[in-house]
């Protein structure tokens, strides 16, 4: 499943100037299992990637996203150069954003091309609602409520295929 988990901890490592002690230091994690991710070796656990992410302030997707699409995400950046100035304007939006966040971010088109300042703010506040939902159905789903949320959820679901 983390076929790239090594190489983007690379990466992400480098960005960021680490070394693997500074890895442990900051993981709690041993130097082994860091090893084994870096290597390739080591089956990487949802939560070992959760962890990482945590502790790199990345989303647990950007472990999951083939090094090729680094390409595009530098592209994406220079093509919608409204993405800095509504940031700088208004921070308060983005408070908790990661890398993959302003990936996705910029990555959108408005209409005939690049986002505006105002398609920027509006794609900004629609992902933010949508990482709540997701917060609040997480939740949930750990919850007592669990098998009822299940069950609309798949009621729902076969009803907007259907819709299809």
């Amino acid at each position: 499943m983390a076929d790239h988990a090594g190489d983007n901890l690379r990466r992400l490592m480098a960005e960021r100037g680490l070394s693997t002690k500074d890895l442990i230091e900051m993981t709690g994690m041993d130097r082994r299992t860091l090893g084994g991710i870096l290597a390739g070796t080591h089956r990487t656990h949802p939560r070992t990637i959760n962890r990482l992410a945590k502790s790199l302030g990345v989303s647990s997707d950007e472990f999951f996203v083939s090094p090729a699409q680094l390409l595009y995400r530098r592209f994406d950046t220079q093509t919608n150069m409204a993405v800095e100035e509504v940031v700088e304007d208004h921070p308060e939006v983005f408070d908790g954003w990661t890398d993959t966040d302003f990936d996705e971010l910029h990555s959108r088109f408005g209409a005939g091309g690049a986002l505006t300042a105002e398609g920027t703010l509006e794609a900004a506040r629609s992902m933010n609602r949508k990482r709540e939902l997701h917060d609040k159905l997480a939740l949930l789903l750990e919850s007592s409520q669990q098998k009822l949320v299940c069950e609309i959820l798949e009621s729902l679901y076969r009803q907007v295929i259907s819709n299809e």
